[in-house]
């Protein structure tokens, strides 16, 4: 068991350095680099950026817009953190600009759901993810970045902290409340 732990370890430093040395190829102009790197982070970029925006299309231009916008943007990667951690980063901003942007909108409710084949489990647990993803997406922001961050992208409270430019405790505090917030709107699935 502590094997494996060591390497995963081992394999977090090598992915580390082969972005590191892709992102040094593309900055000095090497195309063929620069697409190595956005695919070993497009799947994670539009992952993230579907969980901040709760919408497949904004979360697909903001996936483009970031693959883009890396292009210019590695000359100035200075590389003061990860390149994933500066990379997460522009992902979120992208998103938050896109949630400020935004004009506020009531989703359509039809009174009657449309008849769904499966067992009555199979229809509970779609419905129960249904309210899950609504809930999150119905969180301020801050406390979204957070909770899509650490709870589902899996990083440690310092990640998110460096990604999001705010202290741990913050982190902490964030993610406290959005779970509060959470349990509040999800109670009645309990």
């Amino acid at each position: 068991m502590a094997d494996r732990g060591h390497r995963a370890g081992e394999e977090e430093e090598l992915d580390e350095a082969a972005d590191n040395w892709l992102v040094g190829q593309a900055a000095s102009g090497d195309i063929d680099a620069y697409e190595v790197l956005v695919r070993r982070h497009r799947n994670r970029i539009y992952r993230i950026a579907l969980r901040m925006l709760s919408n497949p299309d904004d979360a697909e231009d903001v996936a483009q817009d970031v693959v883009i916008q890396l292009w210019t943007a590695l000359a100035g990667f200075a590389g003061d953190s990860s390149f994933t951690t500066w990379l997460y980063r522009i992902v979120v901003n992208r998103c938050l600009n896109v949630i400020r942007q935004r004009r506020p909108t009531r989703p359509i409710l039809e009174t009657d759901p449309p008849p769904t084949a499966g067992t009555d489990e199979q229809v509970v647990a779609r419905q129960r993810a249904a309210a899950a993803v609504a809930a999150i997406g119905d969180l301020p922001p801050e406390l979204r970045a957070v909770l899509v961050l650490h709870q589902i992208e899996g990083l440690t409270y310092q990640e998110v902290a460096t990604i999001l430019n705010v202290s741990e405790p913050t982190v902490r505090g964030r993610l406290h409340r959005g779970r509060r917030r959470l349990l509040q709107s999800l109670r009645s699935w309990a």
